[in-house]
């Protein structure tokens, strides 16, 4: 039987200012059934509560429009909630404001895995952020080891492909405007993945 697909959504937390920027990652539990042992970025799936609540703020026109194009309205209004409601659970940082939130990468996870998501990324900077950045006291136990990384460094990490990806991305994002020109999407919903770019 085909393992469904769930909606989901991450935050990447990206620090500058001090040196090399940084992003933030955790851990996850080694008897984790997705990803066991892999240092990921906040997020996860998207839940029935997400629907039912707001945040403050909105995401920008461009990426509304762009998540609209293969959502339906209660899931675009559901994903910026459901990423900072995984950053606030995963790793105690609150940010309020969706309009802090830059779509900038989807993912569909490849077949004959455990868990399959359709994932979308947000960019955030760490300004955004209500309160000290460096205080995880308030984090649920599903991430260990959360830490801010610099884009170097977190290659050495035990990574998941994707996220090694979305890195590049990022990296190639530091200098331009967000929301980025262009948002990578691999696409495995089919038996061959498929890379395009939403525009």
């Amino acid at each position: 039987m085909e393992t469904p697909i769930r909606d989901a959504a991450t935050t990447i937390l990206l620090r500058r200012g001090q040196g090399e920027p940084r992003v933030l990652v955790g851990q996850r539990g080694r008897g984790a059934v997705f990803m066991p042992g892999k240092f990921v970025f906040p997020g996860g799936a998207v839940d029935a509560e997400d629907y039912e609540h707001e945040v403050g703020g909105a995401l920008s026109p461009r990426c509304t429009e762009r998540l609209a194009k293969e959502a339906d309205p209660a899931l675009v209004r559901a994903l910026p909630v459901a990423a900072l409601r995984e950053l606030r659970e995963e790793t105690g940082l609150v940010v309020e404001d969706a309009s802090a939130l830059s779509f900038v990468f989807r993912a569909i996870t490849p077949p004959n895995r455990p868990r399959r998501f359709d994932a979308r990324f947000f960019l955030a900077d760490a300004d955004a952020v209500v309160g000290d950045v460096d205080d995880f006291s308030r984090a649920e136990d599903e991430l260990a080891h959360i830490q801010w990384v610099t884009l170097s460094q977190v290659q050495e990490f035990d990574l998941p492909f994707v996220t090694r990806v979305v890195l590049a991305e990022v990296q190639e994002m530091l200098n331009g405007p967000l929301p980025p020109d262009r948002v990578p999407f691999y696409d495995h919903r089919g038996a061959v993945g498929q890379v395009r770019n939403l525009r």
